[in-house]
């Protein structure tokens, strides 16, 4: 199958990625479904890279009923090692305007029910997600997105809410109690996911209003969300673009081993039906294992 080494997904307004060469649209089978949309693998700045519509052609997908699994799933599959979240939130701070970008490293989970974990089936793993940002890639992410034009906000927390629905006033301001920065649906359990892929994962903000909690602005909607995206999807879409520049050129940080120290069962003690879903996952410690007896 065909590889890249860096996967894009967009979220709201950002469906697709510009200035790709050799492209080619693959649909890729995983054992949680197919994901989001079909996959778009091609070259920008001569990095072969992956991209995909976190909501799908038309923006389609509900926040909980994304197949956030078969997406990184898939994603691993094709040989990524980092991936670039792209996401429309609402900012919590003054400072934190609207069409300014953000690069979180704290996150607090406020989703429900939403699949969290390639795990279960008797393979049981507990990854380390104390840290759940990328601290190799958030550096290079926000000087891409400040060379690319952007007022770019680096660090801050990110609440994951359920959705659909956008918070009510007195959720917005308890969140803002919390030392929470910004407001959005999507980055759980994507982040989670990626990590125990063992796949770095970042996530680039897009800040399009001020929820609800702000007395002077607007209360937040989607035509006001749709059109802040408007206006600061092409220096989203440069920000990506020169983050490919900046990419390491190789992986030092502990995401590339994050199952190293997560994998509770003795490997001779799980299913094959469950080590042949997780083979793309676990084959280095099968293999391992498998030398050390």
């Amino acid at each position: 199958m065909a590889e890249a080494r860096v996967g894009v997904i967009g979220g709201s307004g950002f469906y697709q990625m510009d200035g790709l060469t050799d492209a080619d649209e693959l649909h890729v089978d995983t054992p949680y479904g197919e994901p989001s949309s079909a996959i778009v693998l091609g070259t920008l700045e001569g990095e072969r890279i992956a991209f995909l519509s976190r909501h799908g052609p038309g923006h389609r997908i509900l926040p909980q009923e994304l197949p956030d699994r078969a997406n990184i799933y898939a994603m691993k599959t094709l040989g990524v090692e980092t991936i670039v979240g792209v996401s429309a939130v609402g900012s919590l701070r003054e400072e934190i305007k609207p069409l300014h970008l953000l690069v979180p490293d704290q996150i607090i989970d406020r989703t429900r029910g939403r699949p969290s974990t390639f795990f279960g089936e008797g393979l049981v793993a507990h990854i380390s997600f104390a840290d759940p940002f990328c601290p190799e890639l958030r550096p290079a992410l926000i000087a891409s997105a400040r060379e690319a034009g952007a007022m770019a906000h680096s660090g801050g927390t990110y609440v994951a809410v359920e959705g659909p629905a956008f918070s009510t006033r007195a959720e917005s301001n308890l969140y803002r109690t919390w030392g929470a920065d910004v407001i959005g649906m999507t980055a759980l359990p994507e982040a989670k996911l990626a990590r125990e892929a063992e796949i770095c994962y970042a996530i680039l903000a897009c800040t399009t209003d001020y929820d609800c909690w702000h007395d002077d602005e607007a209360d937040v909607t989607a035509d006001l969300i749709l059109a802040n995206l408007q206006k600061n999807i092409a220096v989203s879409r440069e920000a990506v673009r020169l983050f490919l520049r900046h990419l390491p050129s190789e992986r030092n940080c502990g995401c590339r081993s994050a199952l190293a120290n997560a994998l509770v069962t003795p490997l001779d003690l799980v299913p094959p039906a469950t080590l042949a879903r997780l083979e793309p996952l676990i084959a280095k410690y099968v293999t391992a294992a498998g030398k050390a007896r």
